[in-house]
């Protein structure tokens, strides 16, 4: 009787962080919005994308990784995340099966206790473990909580992700689309902009270049009727050494992540791109609650 109602709802992607969280998130949307990355912490921000699915629309809220934090930013990106949590219909939580990170977990599942919200327990990257190991996990996670369900699966392959998404179909509440159905975030194209420029100055200068990243934008204008968008962006790094490490021999590492960044911009934004970088020195930011602020966090 009740097969063809509407169903649609909040979820919040929830997790330690580097379990996938974002790599899901990309894979299920089909379009690549949360930005991915080798290092922890690379989502700070709650970035939304809405899934429209036939009898339901899923509007996901992407949380930065919850670990133990004393600094300042981490603390600030660790109340974000957990934030979320009262103020969504469902909780998706990841866990990365193939490295469990037993502390973050204690923390979540300690948070999870607190909530009345319905959490579905996703268990990735069961690409890269044996089968033993994996049903041991399922049953560990059984006796810790009360989920909806338990579903193993791999964001990167996309093994079992529409099981997990019929399991958290089954727990939406009813009601209608939040959305309009040409909805795929909330985001403004500057910030997924300067995510993706964050993400290549990750991904490109290896160990070298911590979290003292911060990326803003300064200018994005669109120039003949559309057809160009021209983007300034800074790239903010706390000290001299990292801003050299950013810019390399002859300005080559700044040149690659601004040829990498733009190609990555143009694709979403269905237009030429220019883009000029440049990099500035603001000394121990992510300690700094004005500096935080103006980034954004």
């Amino acid at each position: 009787m009740h097969e063809n109602r509407f169903k649609s709802g909040f979820v919040a992607i929830l997790g330690a962080p580097n379990v996938g969280k974002s790599t899901l998130l990309n894979r299920l949307l089909g379009t690549k919005i949360s930005i991915t990355s080798k290092k922890p912490q690379t989502t700070r921000n709650r970035i939304l994308g809405v899934l429209h699915r036939e009898n339901a629309q899923f509007v996901f809220l992407d949380t930065p990784g919850v670990h133990r934090a004393s600094q300042p930013l981490n603390v600030r990106i660790v109340d974000v995340a957990l934030s979320v949590m009262a103020d969504v219909d469902l909780i998706l939580l990841v866990v990365d099966a193939s490295s469990p990170d037993l502390e973050s977990e204690k923390i979540l599942i300690k948070a999870l206790k607190n909530t009345q919200t319905k959490v579905v327990l996703a268990l990735n990257k069961i690409d890269q473990i044996k089968k033993p190991a994996l049903l041991a996990q399922m049953e560990a996670w059984h006796d810790a909580y009360p989920f909806e369900a338990v579903i193993p699966i791999s964001a990167k392959h996309g093994t079992q992700v529409e099981v997990m998404m019929t399991a958290m179909e089954d727990v939406l509440p009813e009601g209608p689309p939040l959305f309009p159905e040409d909805t795929l975030t909330d985001m403004p194209e500057r910030f997924i902009a300067a995510e993706m420029i964050r993400e290549k100055a990750f991904r490109l200068t290896g160990q070298e270049i911590p979290y003292a990243v911060a990326v803003t934008v300064d200018r994005f204008t669109e120039k003949k009727n559309g057809a160009l968008i021209a983007i300034d962006a800074t790239i903010h790094v706390e000290r001299d050494s990292q801003k050299g490490i950013l810019i390399g021999k002859k300005g080559s590492k700044l040149k690659q992540i601004g040829e990498d960044a733009r190609k990555e911009i143009e694709r979403m934004v269905g237009t030429k791109v220019f883009l000029k970088l440049f990099v500035r020195v603001q000394k121990n930011w992510s300690r700094d609650t004005k500096a935080l602020r103006r980034f954004g966090y």
